[in-house]
């Protein structure tokens, strides 16, 4: 791809160029951090995403920010580094290749652990590369040089040295409890990966026979086959109506076994009958109430979900076939006394879709209270994490003081293997970085870890910790800012936050910028189901790359959802036009001009003072707002500088002194439309690199790409205070005749009256003075200006700051013909009016409607309504006059 170029194309088209200019980028080195000392370190950790498929719009907007983060810190100067990489997303990639292998008649018993794994990592390279083609088609800055996949060996290494460390200081431990357990797939689950949805259920009524035969105790429950699981039967303490059964017993209905009655203040006394079936092998807080009274845990599944051997007659039942049976036994009984329906929430795999089962299982751990108080004890120090919305800390906080020990065994291939072996003979645990010497007599354990136990560690781990002499840990550790959703605060966030205490001894990044969820129009979540998914691929193969990131950065604030709308994603490819065409005409009038011959010395208009007044205002706010991450802030004061003051009027001024014949004024002119359009390209940059990168690469600038361009800074001495002022008068009284003009029908091309009265001498020389931007803009076919113009009494009026602006009613108008067609608008808007409420004051219309068209309508009525109002009182106006 050429470097420069002279001229830009007639039409915007972001196909043409985008394309190329990605491996342009690259090929250039310039998203390379390069270890300058003389430079700041600037570091992001990109969120890697799972080996598992394509991008979505979520991603599309997280990495968009991050982009735009590291674009602007690499032009103030930083020496950045953001680093890339992706995540081996455990279960998730295993059960796609899973998937797979069914799809041709295989398991991944049938290739054994080694094949399959080499399966895996077959699939890993595919998704990968098409992980980097979405990457290169948003336009991602990022250091492919320090690409890193959590599986690495690098990374291996440091998911043994967390591990072992924290096993030797008695952090790690293995042990009974309670898991999120999929049937299907055989394997814990961390809490992220249950999606709980409400399902139609049932309580069942149970009376359990006192012991002594002094009668019933009554339970209820929505999971009747782990009855057969069932310890004891617990009250709350205080609850008179059980207090004198605290320590009798209860005869376990089917089973015939004798469990005891406690008393545990987790009762709820006005919650069904205040007695519940306590089960601590199969419910997480029934397993805290067996510690608490030393209950034994009786498991009566087994890990596919069928029923064991401990569950008696009911052996070998599917879990739901069992509820089936033992439901129509305790009815025959008589111990079942009744079925009430209820709805309630019931968590299912989000892999395998199976309804998860709280499961006792044997499982390593990692004990949480140590490292969670040093993680909460840091919010309380200068060198805290800030949360960006601040008020995201509190959603943190209250994750860490009430999280439980975090289960890290998964039972699957693919992953971190636990560096765990236990002797063939003895069964003695030996946990380090290798197996013992006399390996052959110990085997390891089948499990790997969890995901999220390696993504914790991402933001050291990938910049070669646990060598802590690595140049790039030396360098550019603590990161800066982490960009994710607020929806894996407590599963990534909160644990690379305590990892990071624990092993680098610092925050692992300075700042936590929040984003929400990428909605659809209506507010919905974005889902296979309700099939209003958006590919962004799809989205930037029609409106470009750029449309769409700057739409995804600028349409909330921090920490807020984001509704997603084609139709403001093509308003931003309006906007993007208009920055081409603008951009187009401001290169035409350049010609050969070189970078040497911008020169801003020479005598200056009012519009030149005030467009480059504007121009440090506007890289003031937005150097500003960007450094607090009001991204959409930035986008709306962007907008309103590009379009409004150097599109629709910095542009149109300038076109004065260039179709003029004054030499000087026309290179003042040039030089003032080249200084700001290259500061303009400059702040819109981070947003839309590619149009901008294209442009800038016409303009007179110095410097290979807009990537390494400097960011702009506010020159002071191109500040006129006065010139500003006098620009908001012209502007405001343009466009006050422009407003009066089309109230009364009149086109800018047909000559008028003007007269414009001032309120001091001091105005109206400013307006004489600039009496051909009123004379170009306004087309008066006489003006007079002055403090003492005596207007006709028939006229148009309008106040500007310190002057009123008078159009004579003669000249614009024929009041009766006005009247006229005045009316039949009239006419027109009140039988539309009449129509829409008929239409509202029809019943069935109401009820059956949707409720979004019934809105629709209301709002039409409304429009109307005020459009009929708007005519009858310019009526009555011209009636007057």
């Amino acid at each position: 791809m050429e470097t420069k170029q002279k001229e830009l194309p007639t039409k915007y088209d972001p196909k043409s160029i985008e394309k190329g200019r990605y491996e342009w980028w690259i090929n250039g080195k310039f998203f390379e951090a390069k270890n300058d000392l003389k430079k700041e370190p600037y570091t992001i950790v990109i969120p890697p995403p799972n080996v598992t498929g394509k991008l979505h719009l979520g991603h599309a907007w997280d990495t968009t920010l991050q982009d735009i983060l590291t674009r602007m810190k690499r032009m103030q100067g930083y020496d950045v580094l953001w680093l890339p990489g992706m995540d081996h997303a455990g279960i998730a990639t295993q059960a796609k290749v899973e998937q797979k292998l069914r799809s041709e008649g295989k398991t991944r018993y049938d290739l054994g652990r080694e094949k399959f794994v080499e399966e895996t990592w077959k699939w890993k390279v595919e998704y990968a590369s098409h992980i980097r083609e979405q990457w290169a088609k948003l336009g991602l800055g990022l250091d492919y040089s320090r690409e890193r996949f959590t599986l690495d060996e690098g990374l291996s290494q440091a998911v043994k040295e967390v591990f072992v460390t924290l096993y030797k200081k008695g952090l790690i431990y293995r042990g009974e409890y309670i898991i999120n357990w999929d049937p299907d797939t055989k394997t814990a689950l961390s809490d992220i990966e249950v999606i709980h949805k409400d399902v139609q259920g049932a309580f069942y009524h149970m009376r359990y026979p006192l012991k002594d035969g002094s009668g019933f105790i009554e339970i209820a429950t929505t999971r009747p086959e782990t009855m057969l699981g069932d310890t004891a039967v617990a009250v709350h303490p205080e609850d008179d109506r059980y207090k004198h059964l605290i320590g009798k017993t209860v005869i376990l209905p089917i089973v015939g076994r004798e469990i005891p009655i406690v008393g545990d203040d987790y009762v709820d006394m006005e919650f069904g009958s205040g007695a519940v079936k306590i089960t601590p092998a199969h419910d997480p807080n029934d397993f805290e109430i067996g510690n608490r009274h030393n209950l034994p845990r009786i498991l009566v599944m087994n890990e596919d979900g069928t029923m064991n051997e401990l569950a008696g007659k009911y052996q070998g039942m599917d879990r739901f076939e069992c509820r089936k049976q033992i439901v129509k036994d305790l009815q025959e009984e008589g111990i079942l006394f009744k079925i009430e329906d209820h709805l309630h929430s019931v968590g299912h795999s989000e892999r395998s879709g199976a309804v998860v089962e709280p499961y006792l299982s044997t499982q390593w751990f990692v004990k949480m209270q140590p490292l969670a108080d040093e993680a909460i004890a840091l919010q309380q120090k200068a060198e805290k994490v800030h949360f960006v919305p601040d008020r995201f800390e509190t959603n943190y906080l209250r994750w860490m003081e009430n999280n439980r020990d975090w289960c890290i065994s998964r039972q699957l291939w693919w992953g971190h293997r636990i560096p765990a072996w236990y002797h063939k003979e003895t069964g003695e645990v030996y946990v380090d970085y290798e197996p013992p010497a006399d390996s052959e007599n110990w085997k390891q354990d089948e499990d790997v870890l969890d995901t999220w136990f390696s993504s914790a560690l991402w933001p050291f781990s990938t910049m070669g910790w646990p060598n802590e002499d690595a140049s790039d840990y030396k360098r550019y550790y603590p990161t800066d800012c982490l960009v994710t959703g607020y929806d894996i605060i407590g599963f990534w966030v909160s644990r690379m936050i305590f990892q990071g205490l624990e092993f680098t001894g610092k925050r692992p990044f300075k700042d936590v910028l929040i984003h929400g969820l990428v909605r659809d129009a209506e507010g919905r979540k974005m889902s296979k189901s309700l099939g209003n998914g958006i590919d962004p691929m799809d989205v930037i193969e029609k409106y470009g790359a750029d449309s769409l990131r700057y739409f995804l950065s600028t349409g909330s604030s921090p920490g807020q959802d984001l509704r997603f709308s084609l139709e403001k994603v093509e308003s931003v490819w309006n906007f993007a036009n208009k920055i081409w065409n603008a951009s187009r005409f401001a290169l035409m009038n350049m010609g050969e001009m070189s970078y040497e011959d911008i020169d801003l010395k020479g005598q200056k208009s009012v519009a030149d003072y005030w467009i480059l007044t504007r121009l440090n205002e506007t890289i003031e706010t937005v150097t500003k707002l960007a450094d607090k991450y009001e991204f959409g802030e930035v986008g709306r004061v962007l907008y309103n500088f590009i379009w409004d003051d150097f599109c629709d009027w910095y542009i149109e001024m300038a076109k004065l002194p260039l179709y003029g014949e004054d030499e000087e004024a026309k290179k003042t002119t040039r030089s003032v439309l080249a200084y700001v359009l290259d500061n303009t390209m400059r702040l819109l940059h981070p947003f839309m690199p590619f149009i901008t990168e294209e442009i800038w690469q016409s303009l007179p600038t110095q410097g290979e790409s807009i990537t390494v361009a400097a960011w702009p800074t506010v020159n002071p001495d191109l500040t006129n205070e006065n010139a500003a002022r006098e620009m908001k008068l012209l502007v405001e009284i343009i466009r006050s005749v422009r407003n009066i003009r089309a109230e009364v029908n009149t086109p800018m091309s047909k000559k008028i009256d003007l007269y414009i009265k001032t309120k001091d001498q001091e105005t109206s020389n400013i307006l004489i003075n600039n009496q051909s931007y009123l004379e170009r803009f306004c087309n008066p076919e006489n003006l007079e200006i002055g403090t003492a113009v005596q207007p006709p009494e028939k006229a148009m009026t309008a106040v500007a700051t310190g002057v009123e602006v008078i159009l004579p009613l003669a000249g614009l108008i024929n009041i009766e013909e006005e009247i006229v067609r005045l009316e039949k608008e009239l006419d027109k808007w009140t039988k539309e009016v009449e129509r829409v409420q008929k239409k509202l004051a029809n019943e069935r219309f109401i009820e059956k409607a949707p409720q979004q068209v019934v809105e629709e309508e209301r709002a039409k009525e409304k429009d109307y309504s005020e459009k009929r109002e708007t005519v009858l009182k310019r009526i009555e106006e011209l009636k007057t006059m």
